[in-house]
């Protein structure tokens, strides 16, 4: 009797249900959401509101499907955000889903950066100048493929060793500082407050890496009390019980949306999903739905099938789910920034490319000319709620041809530089990059050693990433240092010092180089540098000195950068005067070039390394990223026609073996991924977030 009492009442509310319908007219059918047609009912004073109920996104008191994608400020020139949105805006998004990485605003402690390419609020009034909504990841950690999940390194310097993503009071310190500078910038522009941001992620995707609730929880009550109790708050995590166990945050109003591979039956995992939310709280959305994939120096690049894409992105639309297409546009790793993971062990270490295309519809230049683009944009047609704008022409790219470069200098000629000594520091065993307070590029570590008559053994157990070893006798000022080898942080092996007769001890330079720091799993914690003794036929070396090599980073004024700025324009103007007699040197010395060309027409280019072994290239000083062509796949790098200028233009390259034998590269108007194409020992790394989705090549 009591399931007929039951049945009954349920029929009668239908019933009542239906018929209110009617009478509000309600049975038209909506364009973008179909199978909802209540119109969700809003006090005249909260017009303008953006909300969960009944299991479906309401803006405005309308049904809303999110149709998004991820587009980072800060891997795209500033002067080019807007046509990248526009874009994005042709493809048929709603809504830009964006990071923001605190190490880009926060590069030294207390030293914020909020102009330039980390003008978040300026893109953030784009977006609401072209209509576009934004979901805001906020961190603290964002992973991305990004130097350290976005955590600014100095945080690895702190004492006692703090532990990132946790409830230590010591790193919730310093979050509720960052946070207390970030929230209160960006709450104006929620969009309750007439901006166009209707929700702020918090953390991410914490469930693949823990359980501390507390540190969820703390979180929470942070971003409430700096943005107030309206805005919707969300978490993402992997489709899989175990991650939504960890990382959602039941009781605290936070929506818990989901991401899978492309390929996976979504309804089974949205399904899932609800049981992770309060009831009616639950509308199905991808925030990660996954168009491409990411590339490590020494694969193939990753490449995934367009149709196969664009048909599970309509399973989801045309149920009416919401996605967020990661990524729609990737753009760059410029300067330093670029992340790195691992495999099986933290010694397994796969750093990833400058280039972030990631396959994306819009690729690292802008282009949209595309099969992936055309075949998502007609899948998005079928279910937008308004017509698509006109998709805008591909930028154009001028091949500028060939550079001729110069050597400026060997990178040990540089060394005795007053500005550059007064930066050495001296410790009776090797320290990290962090502790003598360099977070990019390179350090030298410097000491002497009696050799033997049949060569000495060296070994480092522990270097982060790649260091290059010469050694030389300290009286012979006027030599090259001899290149012995090199011992990388994925093979370890010890090598050779081979005996070089000298009046004294023969003195040991070891080169290191921070390749990027870890951005997923288990092993964040990466410092950089020497973090070990190092052994000279099983004893340890003792008596370093330690020169930090700060190169010119994305977001840092040059005058932080001595080395540089001071050393560089010293050499260019010596280089002037005075050709160096052995530049055509096969010793795999570290070295600057520098060549200048002149353009009539700024257009966007690219940069050819064919040839050329491993290092980093300036334009016009701007960091535009590390090149490695001898392993691949990237040869070009990318350059934006804002980097560029009418006249004269600058290229300084620092290569770190053996630069083409010629001494040019090559501007063209194409990247090319096909340098030393092979299957290399960086395997595919594995688990949630790290697997390949279905189609990757």
């Amino acid at each position: 009797m009591a399931r007929i009492r039951s049945l009954r009442k349920t029929t009668a509310k239908i019933f009542i249900f239906l018929i209110s319908l009617f009478v509000l007219g309600a049975f038209a059918p909506l364009p973008s959401v179909s199978h909802h047609s209540t119109q969700f009912h809003l006090d005249k004073r909260d017009e303008r509101k953006f909300l969960i109920a009944e299991d479906m996104f309401w803006k405005d008191g309308e049904p809303f499907r999110i149709i998004g994608g991820d587009l980072h400020y800060f891997r795209v020139h500033p002067e080019y955000w807007e046509d990248r949105l526009l874009r994005a805006k042709a493809l048929g998004l709603n809504t830009i889903q964006t990071y923001v990485p605190w190490n880009l605003h926060e590069p030294r402690r207390g030293h914020l950066v909020f102009e330039g390419i980390a003008d978040i609020i300026s893109f953030l009034e784009l977006c609401k100048k072209l209509d576009l909504l934004v979901m805001l990841r906020a961190g603290p950690y964002i992973c991305g493929e990004w130097d350290l999940g976005g955590f600014p390194p100095w945080l690895l310097a702190e004492e006692p060793a703090i532990r990132l993503r946790s409830s230590d009071p010591a790193f919730l310190d310093l979050v509720e500082k960052w946070w207390g500078v970030l929230l209160p910038k960006v709450s104006p522009l929620l969009y309750g407050n007439g901006g166009p941001i209707i929700m702020v992620q918090i953390e991410n995707e914490f469930g693949s890496y823990g359980d501390d609730k507390a540190y969820l929880h703390y979180l929470v009550k942070l971003a409430q009390r700096l943005l107030g109790d309206d805005i919707i708050l969300y978490t993402t995590d992997g489709g899989a019980r175990e991650n939504l166990q960890k990382g959602t945050i039941r009781g605290d109003a936070v929506f818990s949306a989901v991401d899978f591979t492309t390929g996976d039956d979504p309804w089974p995992i949205f399904k899932l999903q609800k049981e992770f939310n309060a009831p009616g709280k639950s509308p199905a959305l991808s925030a990660e739905f996954y168009t491409g994939w990411l590339t490590h120096w020494g694969e193939n690049v990753a490449s995934t099938d367009a149709t196969h894409t664009a048909t599970y992105l309509e399973k989801i639309l045309s149920k009416n789910g919401s996605a967020v297409l990661y990524m729609a546009h990737g753009g760059t790793n410029f300067g330093f920034y670029s992340g790195a993971n691992t495999g099986a062990n933290e010694s397994d270490y796969k750093p990833d490319l400058t280039s972030y295309d990631y396959d994306a519809p819009i690729r690292e230049s802008g282009d949209v000319d595309n099969i992936k683009y055309r075949a998502l944009r007609s899948v998005i047609a079928k279910y937008s709620a308004e017509p698509l704008a006109s998709v805008p022409s591909d930028n154009e790219k001028i091949a500028y041809g060939r550079i001729k470069l110069d050597k400026i200098s060997f990178l040990y000629d540089m060394i005795s530089m007053k500005d550059i000594v007064d930066h050495m520091v001296e410790s009776e065993n090797p320290i990290s990059m962090e502790a003598i307070g360099q977070m990019f590029g390179f350090i030298l570590y410097i000491s002497e050693y009696s050799p033997k008559g049949n060569g000495s053994m060296l070994s480092i157990p522990k270097v982060h990433d790649r260091a290059q070893v010469f050694i030389s006798c300290p009286e012979d000022s006027g030599k090259r240092p001899t290149y012995v080898d090199v011992i990388t942080r994925w093979s370890n092996k010890p090598i050779n010092l081979p005996y070089l007769k000298c009046e004294s001890k023969n003195k040991l330079f070891i080169l290191v180089e921070n390749m990027g720091r870890l951005n997923y799993g288990s092993y964040l914690f990466d410092r950089k540098g020497i973090l070990s003794s190092v052994y000279l036929d099983s004893r340890p070396l003792h008596i370093w000195k330690m020169l930090p090599i700060t190169l010119q980073n994305l977001n840092e004024p040059q005058k932080i950068n001595p080395f540089i700025l001071n050393a560089t324009k010293t050499l260019l103007r010596r280089s002037v005067r005075k050709k160096s007699k052995d530049k055509n040197n096969i010793n795999l010395e570290p070295a600057f070039y520098t060549g200048n060309f002149n353009i009539d027409k700024v257009r966007d280019t690219y940069i050819s390394f064919r040839g050329w072994s491993k290092g980093l290239a300036f334009v016009n000083e701007i960091n535009i990223g590390r090149f490695w062509p001898s392993v691949g796949p990237q040869c070009n790098l990318y350059v934006p026609a804002p980097i560029l200028r009418e006249g004269d233009n600058t290229l300084v390259i620092l290569e770190l073996e053996s630069p083409s034998p010629d001494l040019s590269v090559s501007s063209v108007d194409h990247p090319d991924f096909t340098c030393s194409r092979r299957i290399s020992k960086f395997d595919k790394y594995r688990g949630h977030r790290l697997l390949l989705p279905f189609g990757v090549e």
